[in-house]
């Protein structure tokens, strides 16, 4: 790739050029000439640097136009994305008299498909018929390419059909049509019309075709269209290369997608390296990646953003963490650290390694220069799901008034610190913002919206929220599940899922969640019993450490200790953190404390500043009386340096959230506050006075009836 500055460089040289061409014309006086003119005017409208400016002016200048003057501005603006320019120098051109032609409709149909302006299209296509142009291999190819790129198959076909000679451009553009429109079946019915035509395809008819391939059943027609490109020995073109590799690693061939690359050796470029990575990436084989990261660049290959953004995506886990900091190190040294795309990449990667690299983060976002929306809305989903909710609405302010346009994903991340806050007032604020600006019927917003009213117990609001939606995706279905079983009515929430698989809704890993967390708070035992072993088997979902922490709950919530025990010992992994804290919860629920120690001394291992381990242990030594251990943990606590963090309540007064712990003096009101609590503590004691007073001469008159004590 050509540095920038070499770019600019070189159209500063040919804007000279022209320059001094035109200087000489004139000078000769063969400027008059309209086939200099043109070709002049051609040459400007190709400079980098002109902007058109000068070419407009030699246009108002030339005493004599034709075809092709006007051709020259219309291809000029259309080929500098100015398309409402090309579009009125075509109706000017029309009011002088001059007969537009093939190469005008090419480039304004060029303009218009690049636009997906259909409704321009067929303002041309119209004119096209008008002055009978419609037979013209030109004219037809390009109204075809508009219609497909405008995702209007149907009329593309309708043209491809009236063409009186189909090259193999013109196939080629009706098939990538469908491609874009994601019709499989009559892409490749047309790929065998066209070979049974006897028509040439080329790396452009397979590569579109490829990326239609991505999915494990996919495999053997992967394999097909392979084979048919070596037989007609394309298969050494890079796009095609890189589109098998990549449909080989969309259908978990790993393995093919490799051979792929080792074969592509001298024609590989960095496409070709990006897509092994990524390859790679999507299987899990990050060691791999990185590996494959230095090899570029031993070979050659400097690295792009698009190269940076995959390996950086790959350093969220923990045991990633230095290879985080090794590359935002090396984006530095190599000097993108000013590409927003990379930054937004680092800022994602410091929020999810762990609480304590959003300092990382945040130092990441100030520093730069220029934000997008993907860099706000990064911020605000960390603080969203650290649970800084506070911040997270502050921010989401902020973005309101530093964003032209909110995202769903900014309203969905507001609405779950609304959630994590139980604010009702601002939730129903926000909710008024989504139905403002049309957001409310996004799935993921809707999802939030449901969850916002169940956390601030409003179900039935919940419930209008998801009766607004299609009800095509398992995402609202999914939340609502969650709503009713956090509300106890279980029952419901599985009718739900009953009513979901009726309707046929794609179910996926989270509707299971659902389903064993409605179980759980139901204590339908069985029922989460064969959930859970029915996954894989009849619905092709593989069962994940969150569906065994619900599993864990159920058998817990239940008393069935042993048998969370054995769930656990018999997981094709390793129990992480939230897996063995719901196993300690169960243990404190059923009194068993030799099972807690075992659970709370793997959860030291995993997590040794987790203060709830520690808390939980000790409390249940305490209620034990086994004063030397709980001594013991509280010893363990102190020589950690681990500290108990308060737990926090909080109510919203006039849309403004007030938060307290016990024996809080940090509130500004703090001192009222108190002498309220003050006079509300006198006056229980009061009214339990008079309620014992009540009790007592109750029991005084049961036992000496009102004559003996007259007496």
């Amino acid at each position: 790739m050509r540095p920038l500055n070499s770019v600019v460089e070189s159209s500063r040289h040919a804007l000279y050029n022209v320059f001094l061409t035109h200087c000489q014309a004139f000078k000769s006086g063969i400027i008059s000439h309209i086939y200099v003119a043109n070709n002049i005017l051609f040459r400007y409208s190709k400079c980098f640097s002109g902007d058109l400016n000068l070419a407009c002016k030699l246009f108002d200048e030339m005493p004599h136009k034709d075809t092709v003057t006007w051709n020259t501005m219309i291809t000029g603006y259309v080929e500098s994305g100015n398309l409402g320019a090309a579009w009125e120098f075509l109706k000017s051109m029309k009011r002088r008299g001059f007969q537009a032609d093939g190469y005008t409709f090419g480039s304004i149909l060029k303009g218009v498909a690049h636009a997906c302006r259909h409704d321009l299209g067929q303002q041309v296509h119209s004119l096209i018929v008008k002055i009978g142009y419609e037979q013209s291999v030109y004219a037809g190819s390009a109204l075809l390419d508009m219609y497909a790129k405008c995702e209007r198959v149907e009329d593309a076909y309708d043209v491809f059909q009236g063409m009186p000679v189909r090259n193999f451009v013109s196939w080629n553009a009706l098939i990538d049509g469908f491609v874009q429109v994601g019709d499989r079946d009559t892409a490749f019915w047309l790929l065998d019309c066209m070979q049974k035509e006897g028509v040439r395809v080329e790396d452009g008819t397979f590569a579109p075709l490829l990326t239609l391939l991505d999915g494990d059943k996919f495999y053997k027609l992967t394999m097909q269209l392979h084979c048919k490109i070596i037989k007609h020995g394309l298969e050494f073109y890079n796009a095609l290369c890189n589109a098998t590799l990549t449909a080989y690693s969309e259908c978990g061939l790993l393995e093919d997608a490799k051979r792929v690359f080792d074969g592509a050796v001298g024609t590989r470029d960095l496409v070709t390296w990006n897509s092994m990575l990524v390859a790679y990436l999507v299987h899990d084989k990050d060691e791999d990646a990185f590996n494959l990261f230095l090899e570029m660049q031993g070979f050659g290959f400097e690295p792009d953003i698009y190269t940076y953004t995959c390996v950086i995506s790959a350093c969220f886990a923990a045991a990633h963490k230095n290879y985080g900091k090794s590359f935002h190190a090396l984006v530095i040294k190599r000097g993108l650290e000013e590409s927003v795309t990379i930054c937004n990449a680092l800022i994602t990667m410091y929020l999810k390694l762990n609480n304590k690299s959003m300092e990382a983060a945040l130092n990441l976002f100030h520093s730069m220069k220029s934000k997008d929306r993907v860099s706000w809305n990064s911020i605000l989903t960390g603080f969203s799901q650290m649970g800084f909710s506070e911040d997270a609405l502050k921010l989401f302010g902020h973005m309101r008034s530093s964003l032209e346009e909110i995202d769903d994903y900014a309203y969905s991340a507001a609405l779950r610190s609304c959630s994590d806050l139980a604010i009702l007032q601002l939730g129903q604020q926000i909710h008024l913002l989504t139905v403002k600006t049309g957001f409310d019927s996004n799935d993921f917003v809707a999802s939030s919206l449901i969850f916002m009213y169940s956390k601030c117990g409003i179900i039935e609001d919940a419930w209008k929220c998801f009766e607004d939606t299609t009800k095509e995706s398992s995402i609202t279905w999914n939340s609502i599940m969650f709503a009713y079983a956090q509300h106890g009515q279980g029952d419901v929430a599985l009718d739900l899922f009953s009513i979901m698989r009726e309707r046929e809704v794609k179910l996926d890993h989270v509707t299971f969640v659902a389903v064993l967390t409605a179980c759980s708070h139901v204590g339908l035992v069985e029922q989460g019993r064969c959930v859970l072993k029915s996954m894989e088997s009849d619905y092709g979902i593989p069962p994940r450490m969150e569906h065994y922490a619900c599993a864990v709950d159920l058998f817990g919530r239940a008393g069935y200790l042993e048998e969370a025990k054995a769930l656990i010992d018999s997981m094709p992994f390793q129990p992480n953190a939230m897996v063995l804290k719901t196993l300690l919860g169960a243990c404190r629920a059923c009194g068993n404390i030799e099972l807690a120690a075992q659970v709370a001394s793997q959860l030291l291992e995993v997590e040794p500043e987790e203060h709830c381990t520690y808390v939980i242990l000790s409390n249940m030594y305490g209620h034990l009386k086994r004063w030397d251990d709980k001594a013991s943990v509280t010893r363990l606590m102190r020589e950690r340096k681990v500290k108990k963090v308060p737990g926090w309540s909080w109510i919203e007064v006039k849309n403004e959230v007030h938060a307290f712990k016990a024996e809080d003096r940090s509130h500004p009101y703090s001192e009222d506050v108190y002498q309220i609590l003050g006079e509300l503590m006198e006056e229980m004691k009061r009214l339990h006075s008079l309620a014992s007073f009540d009790s007592l001469m109750h029991d005084v008159n049961h036992m000496y009836p009102s004559s003996d004590l007259s007496y």
